[in-house]
């Protein structure tokens, strides 16, 4: 049977830079992808084209295409990323130009159309969420480099998949098994045991101090199996691969512009030493629209960090408190807001785990009302407030922050267009009114049989439950799993939403959706506004909710003694 190696280089624009030559001398590969563009990256790539109308893509990858081009080409990868950005088309251009001077004859084609900041006039960014049928467009009529803006991560499988078997768009379970492949290499190291919630168990072939980046070794009925190049670090298991699973994802319905995959219909087995396959994944036509991330200015935002040592921690937030509002009364911000970070210990023997943090965010549309007189007002209390005063660090200028804001566009309203090597362009259609179908959520799954009464123990959730988690704009995603069946049949009937707000009382106010996926043996939760208005607002600490699973594991509940 054939099959198409698909490997992954980048989960993100900052990623490892050496991971291309990695995944294209590691082994046997037909594509290697790279995906660059996130919320925030768009908002980045979209102040960089403020500056330079040029610019708007990643540079790190055409900095990477210039070590590994040739390698590429010799080894005859094709090479799929969404390293365009906003620029696409200027990305391209680049890639030629590179290849010229390299003397590689590389022919490099481009993906458009994403680009809808018209409809939404005030917005830094405007961009649909295209799939796979452009990039499969542009392999079949021979690319050896295809570059995109904004797809979704997944498009970058389906579309190479699509364009070796010869999918069509309505083939929905093939669709759907490339959909899940995507899914889970599209972050890179995450899937080989990256940011793996299970990370200290050890054990031979563990050597997680610098993982190896994922591939898929996709078969023409859809299925998968997904492992790494020999000899790389990290691992491959049933748990690395449904933590990937559950990564900013929900319910069990995954919509994307070519399928809507079944997550509750996915089957993990596994296939040998780093190897799980997938199989059984089942799909059903696509919504009718297309997901539209938007991006804008929101105004200025600063921040100062006060260290509170010893005795009297409360007192003293409270005067300093006190004393910045007088300062700030002439000129007030528009959002004030005050966090204590209650680090110290009692007894401590070292000053900073003496020490406490009090957190001043302010936000303004106007950069002066959150710059120095924030700065000047706070340094004015060096010798004029509680004692042992000091600053985290010195307060700086204000600083632009930005809004992510979800839309959505009829699919049949945005141009999907194919730019070929040699300048012909393909209109990619969008599907037929009877090839879409509107998103609803799946019915709720048959749970297991809850376990029989016996003695419990006070103990963390982690330690019978992994979990992953994430943003969705302002939203939060929290992926929570067990290892074995047993663990299952408790986890299913305990964590319920409200025990979920008992044990995260940040989420308390906050409304919360449960979904199960029995095959999964998990948990998904959103958690809606948690992150105000998505990561460039930086609402919270930890402003991609990346460690709100963390966070979960750590809390305590009864847990029968049978499981621990």
């Amino acid at each position: 049977m054939s099959v198409l190696r698909v490997g992954n280089a980048s989960g993100f624009y900052g990623d490892r830079f050496d991971a291309l030559r990695e995944m294209l001398t590691g082994g046997e590969l037909d594509v290697v992808t790279g995906d660059y563009l996130a919320e925030l990256t768009m908002l980045i790539l979209g102040r960089d084209r403020l500056k330079d109308p040029a610019a708007g893509y990643a540079r790190t990858f055409l900095r990477q295409l210039e070590e590994c081009l040739g390698l590429a080409h010799e080894r005859g990868v094709r090479i799929v990323a969404n390293a365009g950005g906003l620029n696409p088309a200027g990305l391209a251009d680049a890639v030629r130009a590179s290849a010229d001077r390299l003397g590689i004859p590389v022919r490099v084609a481009h993906v458009e159309g994403d680009d809808v900041v018209p409809r939404w006039p005030g917005s830094l960014t405007a961009h649909a969420y295209l799939g796979g049928f452009g990039i499969a467009a542009c392999l079949r009529e021979g690319a050896d480099v295809v570059v995109t803006g904004r797809v979704t991560d997944a498009a970058l499988v389906t579309g190479p998949a699509a364009a070796r078997f010869g999918w069509g768009p309505r083939e929905y379970d093939r669709l759907a098994g490339a959909v899940v492949a995507g899914h889970v290499l599209e972050c890179g190291a995450q899937a080989t045991g990256g940011n793996y919630a299970f990370f200290a168990d050890g054990g031979a072939g563990r050597d997680l101090r610098r993982p190896g980046f994922p591939l898929a070794e996709i078969h023409e009925d859809g299925s998968c199996v997904i492992t790494k190049h020999p000899g790389t670090g990290g691992f491959v298991d049933v748990g690395t691969v449904t933590a990937q699973l559950l990564y900013e994802t929900a319910g069990a319905r995954y919509a994307g512009p070519d399928v809507t995959a079944r997550l509750d219909t996915v089957r993990l087995t596994e296939d040998g030493p780093d190897r799980v396959r997938i199989d059984g994944v089942r799909g059903e036509a696509p919504p009718p629209a297309l997901k539209v991330g938007r991006t804008r200015l929101g105004g200025f935002r600063n921040e100062v960090v006060f260290v509170l040592t010893g005795l009297d921690i409360e007192a003293k937030a409270a005067l300093v408190r006190e004393q910045m509002t007088d300062a700030l009364a002439k000129s007030p911000p528009a959002d004030v807001r005050w966090e204590l970070v209650r680090t110290d210990r009692p007894d401590a023997d070292t000053e900073e785990t003496a020490g406490a943090l009090l957190r001043l965010v302010v936000r303004d549309p106007e950069e002066g009302v959150v710059g120095r007189a924030l700065s000047g007002a706070a340094v004015e209390l060096a010798l004029a407030s509680y004692p042992g005063f000091h600053l985290l660090a010195p307060p700086g200028k204000g600083s632009p922050y930005g809004v992510f804001e979800a839309s959505s566009v009829p699919q049949g309203d945005v141009e999907h267009v194919a730019v070929l090597h040699d300048g012909r362009r393909l209109t990619v259609p969008a599907p037929p009114a009877d090839g879409t179908r509107p998103l609803e959520a799946a019915p709720e799954p048959d749970l297991p049989e809850p376990l029989p009464p016996g003695p419990v123990r006070r103990a963390p959730l982690g330690l019978v439950a992994g979990a992953r988690s994430g943003d969705k704009g302002g939203d939060a995603n929290l992926g929570v799993w067990a290892r074995t069946d047993d663990a299952w049949r408790w986890l299913a009937h305990e964590l319920t939403t409200d025990r979920l707000r008992e044990l995260l009382p940040e989420c308390r106010p906050l409304t919360v959706t449960r979904h199960a996926l029995p095959r999964l043996r998990a948990l998904n939760f959103v958690v809606e506004g948690l992150l105000g208005a998505g990561v460039a607002d930086r609402h919270r600490f930890d402003p991609q909710a990346k460690a709100l699973g963390e966070w979960l594991r750590s809390r305590c509940l009864d847990i029968p003694e049978a499981l621990l």
